[in-house]
């Protein structure tokens, strides 16, 4: 499946800014229904993309708990990106010159700007389910806050409220990362990747949990090795993640992800989430060092009637990537009462 791409006028941003010149990368699978209310739409995390069946495998898919046999999917690639919305690679329309570092600061209500603009070019006034984990849970809450009517049901895993501090200093120590690689600030194509590297790894730590190292990492017994498997590790999943994305993306939207506060000028969290019309469905995963089960607790406390669940995961932040079978169980608890699915 090729994206799609939707081109929106500038768009005001919530810093007060503008990012000229804006598009949305976009992909669906299935077929409307003679109602158009077979609509589920995904919104991803940091660094995934529009393609949905890729990276959430066993939950979206043929075959899968929303499979495109039954359900119109859709799936947009966030603003800042480097998957085909526009991002800090691309030309600012004044200049004709990529932005890199200097690209607009976004926030999780400009992502979500961006989605609604798409949601009414498409012409969907009424979404079934909106899910989404992480920041993909962060966008679908706020979406949910702004447009209480459009959602039939909210699914959100892994997720929050208002990035903690705890998430925040997290980026912050990844984008010191970056931005001290000298290639960062050179503004061209690759700049920071060293940095993006060692970035991934501080990142990685906030997603797994120590048992998951523990189980997989671990060094042979009697053994003094050149290079520990943990060590390895790490290195690995740093050049995994240089050889698919863009360090000035990655700083781009880890800012995103803590501008993220629902409360922010409508009184309270408490108050945000009352808004919320979707009948919802929030999951934690007891493994969770970023998103500890404090915070979806917090959310089902507050949201009328939500359902609350829990991952018992070893893989930690991740799980809400890998424990589909897990959550395929939540949903069908979850529609059991009012859908026939």
């Amino acid at each position: 499946m090729k994206n799609q791409f939707f081109h929106l006028p500038d768009l005001e941003l919530e810093s007060g800014g503008t990012l000229a010149g804006a598009r949305v990368a976009y992909q669906t699978w299935g077929q409307l229904n003679e109602n158009r209310d077979n609509v589920v739409w995904v919104c991803h995390a940091l660094t995934a993309n529009a393609d949905v069946l890729d990276w959430w495998p066993g939950l979206v898919g043929p075959g899968c708990y929303f499979d495109p046999a039954e359900w119109f999917i859709v799936c947009a690639n966030v603003l800042g990106s480097c998957y085909g919305s526009t991002g800090p690679l691309d030309a600012d329309p004044a200049t004709g010159q990529p932005r890199y570092q200097h690209f607009p600061r976004l926030t999780i209500r400009d992502l979500v700007a961006a989605h609604e603009a798409l949601r009414q070019e498409l012409e969907l006034t009424d979404i079934n389910t909106l899910i989404g984990g992480s920041l993909g849970g962060q966008q679908a809450l706020e979406w949910a806050v702004q447009r209480p009517a459009l959602f039939d049901h909210l699914v959100v895993v892994a997720t929050n409220a208002r990035h903690s501090a705890w998430g925040i200093a997290f980026n912050e120590a990844q984008r010191l990362a970056i931005e001290a690689d000298p290639t960062y600030a050179a503004g061209r194509p690759g700049g920071g990747d060293d940095g993006l590297r060692a970035a991934r790894a501080m990142a990685l730590l906030s997603y797994r949990s120590y048992s998951a190292y523990a189980e997989t990492q671990t060094d042979p017994d009697h053994e003094l090795p050149l290079e520990h498997r943990a060590s390895a590790y790490q290195r690995y999943q740093g050049n995994k993640l240089v050889a698919r994305f863009d360090a000035y993306s990655y700083v781009a939207l880890s800012r995103a992800m803590d501008s993220h506060h629902l409360g922010r000028h409508r009184g309270s969290v408490p108050a945000a989430l009352a808004r919320i019309g979707a009948r919802t469905l929030v999951l934690g995963i007891t493994s969770d060092v970023l998103f500890p089960v404090s915070e979806q607790r917090e959310l089902a406390s507050h949201i009328k009637g939500a359902m609350y669940a829990e991952l018992d995961s070893r893989y930690g932040h991740d799980g809400f990537l890998l424990e589909t079978a897990a959550i395929t169980h939540f949903l069908e608890l979850f529609y059991a009462p009012t859908f026939a699915h």
